[in-house]
């Protein structure tokens, strides 16, 4: 798996990366929050592990800044922190931590909580592609639609799309069929 660390101490971060490579897991470190919100901001992550205090940009902020910008993917984030108890627990996981651990880090509790991260993204990218299957109409090639009251409507593709996009469209001719469609209609031309 693909994880970004971002860590300050040079020693707990040598400890996260050997420990997270040993495992299996490819890891790319950073020794603030917003070296590695400029990371995850041009290219989003699939686990994200971050101290909590950091110089720059805390672990707090980089969350928040995650949870607030949209992305295909699913960010899945830990916090590590030598900050503990219940109001700790809760401040991170509203600032939109899916995790949380305090320090010193356990490394075997570590590996656990990246697999139980892994088993989550899974699941996550499983929902992803069941969501994107459309209806579409053979004939047609209208989208169904289910409405909020329950009500079923028969879009044009292009509605659909430009609804939920900032696609644009124009209209050709594929080459099958110019060949099987337009082509016949033009050599039935008197």
């Amino acid at each position: 798996m693909e994880i970004i660390l971002a860590e300050d101490d040079v020693t707990a971060r040598k400890i996260v990366v050997t420990a997270l490579e040993k495992g299996g897991h490819h890891v790319t470190a950073f020794e603030n929050g917003l070296a590695a919100w400029e990371h995850v901001a041009r290219d989003p992550a699939r686990l994200l592990i971050t101290d909590w205090m950091m110089p720059e940009m805390d672990g707090m902020e980089l969350c928040r800044n995650i949870r607030s910008t949209w992305s295909n993917s699913y960010t899945y984030i830990l916090i590590l922190t030598a900050l503990v108890g219940r109001e700790k627990l809760m401040e991170a996981l509203e600032a939109g931590a899916d995790d949380f651990m305090t320090k010193p880090i356990d490394i075997p509790q570590l590996l656990a909580r990246v697999k139980v991260a892994e088993r989550i993204q899974g699941l996550h990218a499983t929902v992803s592609t069941l969501e994107g299957l459309l209806s579409v109409c053979s004939y047609c090639k209208k989208v169904k639609e289910d409405g909020e009251s329950g009500e079923t409507t028969w879009t044009p593709v292009e509605s659909y799309v430009s609804k939920r996009s900032d696609a644009e469209f124009s209209h050709g001719v594929c080459p099958t069929c110019y060949e099987t469609k337009i082509l016949p209609q033009i050599d039935a031309l008197p």
